[in-house]
């Protein structure tokens, strides 16, 4: 009986020592754990999305700065089909984004927003209508004199 003077009583598993708080003590550690590995696995999904959808917003300014510059115009219907096309199925956590597309004389503007239970993304792209061959006939005409 003299042999356990001390506070704990250890239990001998192949030669080593083992304490039996350690198995408390994960159990209280454990899940706070597993919860940073999760919440670390949805910011990274949440930041996928966001540059998914920035970039397709991103590419669909463009395009519609390009297609301005043409005869006929673009039309505000085309640019939002345009940006479905580009963000479908891509996008892990917002699988339904919303996108308004504003077409103005000199700019495109493309706002995408999406949004999951607490979570939401806000993205606001634009890209201005330049034309360029305008500018390269003006400086032709300076340089013509």
């Amino acid at each position: 009986m003299d042999e356990y003077k001390g506070k704990y009583k250890y239990k001998y598993k192949g030669g080593c020592k083992m304490q039996g708080s350690m198995t408390v003590e994960m159990s209280f550690l454990m899940p706070m754990i597993l919860f940073l590995i999760m919440e670390c696995i949805l910011a990274v999904f949440y930041y996928h999305d966001k540059n998914i959808l920035s970039g397709a917003a991103y590419e669909t300014a463009v395009a519609g700065s390009t297609k301005a510059r043409e005869k006929d115009g673009v039309k505000e219907g085309e640019l939002e089909t345009l940006f479905y096309q580009r963000a479908r199925n891509k996008c892990v956590l917002f699988a339904t984004p919303q996108v308004t597309v504003r077409v103005k004389e000199d700019e495109i503007e493309v706002r995408a927003s999406a949004s999951r239970k607490y979570m939401k993304v806000s993205i606001v792209k634009k890209a201005a209508v330049t034309k360029p061959e305008e500018h390269i006939r003006d400086l032709r005409r300076l340089n013509g004199l």
